[in-house]
């Protein structure tokens, strides 16, 4: 009988069989390989798939043999072990930033690195009250957009909108075109956002990647490097409530002991922490004091105090007066 032409692809074939429908508590027989082989035309022998096994081993597959009423071999490790890929399911299941139909095809594609035994078990439902998938999926090509800048030293440009109550995007600043220099990607706030200099201002600003549109990868290259040589990321984070700037101050803030966890989750175990008496500790943190952060406060009613600066304390009771002054 004259061989197929798939003959010559016969140890892909294995591979694939073996990625595909095995793994530590499936394992297929002898016959049972040469069978599926057999669906892609592609004839075996006993003999030959024992060398088959050792060459995909000396190749770098973990492939094992169970001795039970038959012998059946399966792939005993892969690149993701199960619970690895589990969680990079929930993350892209309950992500906002991920569209819906986004997350089905990633998922999709998470499924194919396991056998499909155990795809099933990746099929997982993450529910989040109350969660609205973003529906802008031109974000990944302006992430990727932002990426080859960054990785070429070049600026960017681009426009930037909001939304109206009548659901429509309206261009700030009558579409004027934002030329900046991109340095990084952050997530914060369950939102995707671009960490960048902006030469008309003069210093690093933030932009959210899912309301950037047209944009374009320029010729100039980047300016602003210096403003980025010892930039914490993570400390522009903590300081940066809701991503909305403001000025820079360091406040010193008064808790009930029982907000301890509520203030290291915020602001990170180095937070700098002081008894006051036997009910209350003070934190100092240096923040951008926006409407977020005087917000963020009230949700402490009188579990939280600023004692300083005086400014701080003044522009926060001026806040709360602003919203109490709708109800009077």
């Amino acid at each position: 009988m004259a061989k197929s032409r798939n003959q010559k692809l016969k140890l892909l074939y294995l591979y694939k069989i073996l990625q595909e429908k095995t793994d530590e508590e499936h394992g297929l027989t002898i016959s049972e390989i040469i069978t599926e082989l057999g669906r892609y035309d592609v004839q075996a022998e006993r003999k030959s798939l024992y060398d088959d096994f050792e060459m995909l081993r000396e190749f770098g597959v973990d492939l094992e043999m169970k001795r039970e009423k038959n012998t059946q071999y399966y792939i005993a490790s892969r690149e993701f072990e199960l619970p690895e890929l589990k969680l990079l399911v929930d993350a892209v299941q309950s992500s906002k930033f991920i569209t819906a139909r986004k997350s089905a095809s990633l998922i999709k594609k998470l499924e194919n690195l396991v056998s499909v035994h155990e795809a099933h078990k990746l099929q997982r439902q993450v529910h989040v009250s109350n969660r609205i998938k973003t529906m802008n999926e031109s974000i990944y090509y302006t992430v990727d957009y932002i990426h080859d800048a960054i990785s070429n030293n070049r600026q960017i440009t681009f426009q930037y909108f909001d939304w109206t109550p009548d659901k429509k995007k309206t261009l700030r600043h009558d579409g004027k075109n934002y030329v900046v220099s991109p340095f990084a990607l952050m997530w914060d706030d369950e939102n995707y956002y671009l960490v960048a200099f902006n030469s008309e201002e003069g210093d690093v600003r933030h932009y959210r990647v899912d309301k950037m549109t047209r944009i374009r990868v320029l010729e100039e290259r980047r300016e602003g490097a210096d403003k980025f040589r010892n930039f914490d990321m993570g400390i522009y984070s903590k300081k940066t409530f809701g991503m909305y700037r403001g000025e820079e101050e360091t406040v010193t803030i008064r808790c009930e002991n029982t907000l301890a966890g509520v203030m290291i989750d915020r602001f990170g175990e180095d937070v700098m922490m002081h008894k006051a008496d036997d009910e209350h500790f003070d934190i100092i943190v240096k923040v951008y004091v926006s409407p977020l952060f005087l917000t963020w406060f009230m949700n402490f009613g009188k579990q939280v105090k600023i004692i300083s600066p005086q400014s701080v304390v003044d522009r926060f009771v001026a806040s709360a007066k602003d919203a109490l002054s709708q109800y009077e």
